[in-house]
This record gives structure tokens, sequence and C-alpha cells, in this order.
């Protein structure tokens, strides 16, 4: 007998093809090649051998974080966690900087030259801890700053390192709040990675914007004097069919999707009140204003056909913008996993529906930088799931830590030792249409 209460499972064929396509591209695709030096061999090694003898402490660290998930601004054991680690090493870090009581800096080098920010993340999901692998991204930034930190404790070069931990990723938005206090003010390049179901010098990543519509209607009995109420959750579901309606209209890389947050408590009332909140994504800044003036038409409608009144909030938490990434940084990237043995696909390759959203997106428009994805497990398996969780705390997740170390830190050395390095990072940078005043963008 058939059990009615398991749903329809979703048809993988889809899932299937892309995977199919993708090994096609990559198959043939060409690496992000440099065309520059980089730093001297002797510094590169140094960096890695000391991330190497670290490796038992940076393993058992994501591991430990990835047993005690805490949720974004909660995550004081975590941030703890690291600021220990770093002081049995002999570098003080900050906890409680930049106006968020879990955020952490430190600095390591000469105070001159150029400055490289390596960034963490330790934050998780409720309910499913680590599903998005941020333990695995602490660790490997722990692990590249302690690199850096080798490298430039011989005084071979002018520059510095900063390690900064970034609070609540997943929908907090704290590393915008961190840039409006002037986090990054100084930085001339920004590096950090992400785990994945591929190896991925460039990856996208859409900006996205949260709207809150609340309905005001005006109470009733639902079946004796319906025609004297207003319904507010009418107002909602408009809005919601209106927003799917909209879908067919955009482009194929955009998402809106939201929930009804309040929709009434008895059936024999009319609402008075109803709430939906929409998530909008977007792959340009442009693009992303676009529809979300499209979404605001459709939630003003709403309330229209329905004869109630509406309020509408953007961004309670900071919208989040895409990701602007540094193919100079990225190609840096690709030549230090290829002397770990892995091959970093250029961009292109992986889907690009395969696309969520971080903050590390506002950082991107601010200074150059790069957010490449490393592989812990195939590509069956979905972030936000306890299955990527359980691949962030296993052998491939622990390969990760180390080989994203490594790629990180001699990355940042590039920019750091080489000149011509950093000039292409930011003329690059400037081409792609320099600052973004990311609050003036967002109104």
């Amino acid at each position: 007998m058939t059990d009615t209460r398991i749903p329809a499972p979703a048809d993988a064929h889809f899932l299937d093809q892309l995977r199919a396509a993708t090994d096609r591209a990559a198959a043939t695709a060409e690496p992000l090649s440099s065309a520059h030096a980089g730093a001297p061999e002797e510094l590169l090694a140094r960096a890695e051998a000391a991330i190497e003898a670290a490796r038992g402490e940076l393993l058992e660290l994501s591991h430990d974080l990835h047993a005690h998930p805490e949720e974004g601004y909660a995550e004081h054991r975590s941030v703890r966690a690291v600021a220990d680690l770093l002081a049995r090493h002999g570098i003080e870090a900050q906890v409680g900087v930049h106006g968020l009581d879990t955020a952490l800096r430190a600095t390591v080098g000469s105070g001159e030259g150029p400055t490289v920010a390596v960034l963490a993340e330790y934050d998780a999901l409720p309910g499913i801890g680590h599903g998005c692998g941020h333990n695995i991204i602490c660790s490997s930034a722990v692990g590249a700053f302690l690199g850096l930190a080798a490298a430039l404790a011989t005084g071979e070069v002018a520059g510095t390192a900063v390690l900064l931990g970034t609070p609540a990723e997943e929908g907090g938005g704290g590393k915008e709040l961190m840039a409006r206090d002037g986090a990054f003010d100084g930085v001339d390049a920004v590096v950090m990675l992400h785990p994945f179901s591929y190896d991925s010098a460039v990856q996208p990543f859409l900006g996205r914007r949260q709207l809150r519509a609340t309905y005001t209607g005006i109470a009733a009995h639902a079946s004796a004097q319906p025609f004297m109420g207003r319904n507010a959750l009418d107002a909602v579901v408009a809005g919601y069919n209106g927003i799917a309606m909209l879908r067919q209209h955009i482009p194929d890389t955009d998402r809106v999707h939201g929930v009804i947050t309040d929709g009434g408590a008895r059936p024999n009332v009319v609402p008075e009140t109803a709430e939906a909140l929409y998530y909008v994504r977007s792959a340009t800044p442009e693009t992303l204003a676009d529809i979300c003036r499209r979404v605001e038409a459709i939630a003003v409608a709403a309330a229209a056909m329905t004869g109630c009144g509406y309020e509408l909030q953007w961004d309670q938490l900071p919208a989040y913008l895409p990701i602007r990434a540094n193919l100079e940084l990225a190609a840096r990237w690709t030549a230090h996993q290829a002397r770990r043995g892995r091959r970093a696909l250029p961009p292109g390759v992986t889907p690009a529906s395969l696309a969520g959203s971080t903050d590390l997106g506002n950082v991107s428009v601010r200074v150059p930088s790069i957010h490449p994805m490393i592989a812990i497990a195939g590509p069956e398996t979905s972030m936000h799931t306890t299955d990527f969780a359980a691949a962030a705390a296993s052998p491939a997740g622990d390969a990760a830590v180390l080989d994203g170390a490594v790629g990180l830190a001699l990355t940042a050395l590039d920019a750091l030792a080489d000149p011509a390095v950093l000039a292409a990072v930011r003329e690059e940078f400037e081409a792609a249409g320099g600052v973004l005043d990311v609050a003036a963008f967002l109104g």
C-alpha cells in the first residue's frame, strides 16, 4: 500500500545531464593562467611546510568546530578555538572587533607594503550543523595564515597578512557589517575558499536581497459577515502568485523564492494581518536592482487588489551582492592547487545554476577578491544537507583543509611578493568597475 505521507521524489535526470555536460566541458577546459612569476619558490615552500607542520592542529580545529556547531552571531566557542590555536603559535588575536562579538582579527608581517586578508567563516546551519562546511573554511583560513606568518617572518617580503574571522555568513551578513566598520580599509586583496562538489577557480554566486511584505486587512466573521472584511492572507497569496508568474520572464540565473510567515490564526476569521518573506537573487548588481523593482511592484499591486494596507521592508539583515571574482588571483589559486594535485576548473565549466549567495560578494566590490571552490564530495551531494555535513568531517574534508590552506597562503604570497601580480590584480579590479558604493547602490 502506498504511504501517502511520502512526497514524490525529485527526478534526477536534469541533475544527471548537468553532471554529464560538466564532465564534457571539464575534459577540454584550459585552466586559468597568469603571466607573472609570483613569489619565490623558497617562500612558497616555507609557507607550505608550516601548514603541513600544523596539520594535526588544523584538522583538530576542523573536527572540533564540526562537533560543536554554532549559528551566526553565536559562534563564541568557535571563535575562541581559533584564538586559542593562534595563541599557541605566539599570535595574538582580537576577539569582538568591528562591532561584532564573534568577529576576530589577527595580523602578522611587517605592517608595511601591501596587505592581504584571509577570511574565515565558522557559523553553522540550524538543524544540520556544518552542512555548508564552514569548519573547512575556517580551518583552511587559519592554516593559510600560519603559512603566511612563517613566510613573512623571514623579512624577505615587506607585506602584511590579516586573518579576519567573519561571523554569520548564513544570512546574517557579518562581512557587510565589518566592512562598514572599516575591516577592509587598507586591504589590497582578499582570499577565502568554500567547499563544494567540484574544484572550481571561479563559481558564480548571486546577489540576494530580502523583502518582508506585511499586509493589514480588516477582521470579520468568515461565514456570517465576510463582506465586512479585508483579507490580508488574500494579499499575500496574490503577491505570491504574481511572483510565480514573474519567474517566466527573468533570466535563467535569477531566483525569487518565499514563504508565508503569517497566514492568520483560524479559518473562521478573515485574517487581519498576514506576512511573507522573499529572497530575490540575481547574477549582477544591475539585474538585482531591476528584479527587486519588479517584485516590489507586485507586492504593492497585491495590496491594491485586496483593499489591504501594506508595509514593505527590504533587508532587515544586510543584502548580499554578487561576487566579482578577480581572475588574476584565481589563476594564482589554480597554479597552487595543481601543486597539490587538484585541477581547479576555469569559469564557465561548472553549471551557473548551482549558485547560492554569500556576503563575500559585498567585499569583492570593495577589494579584489576570490572565493574558489574545493571539492569534498561528488556532484550528487548538495550543500546545506546532512550528507554535505558528513562530508565536511570526512577524509575528503580533511584533505580540503590542507590543500585549501596551501592554496590560499601561496596565492596571498604571490600578491605580497610580486608587484606585477598585485598590479594586474588592481588593474583588473578597476576595469571591472572599481569600488562600488554598496550603501548608495542598495539605497
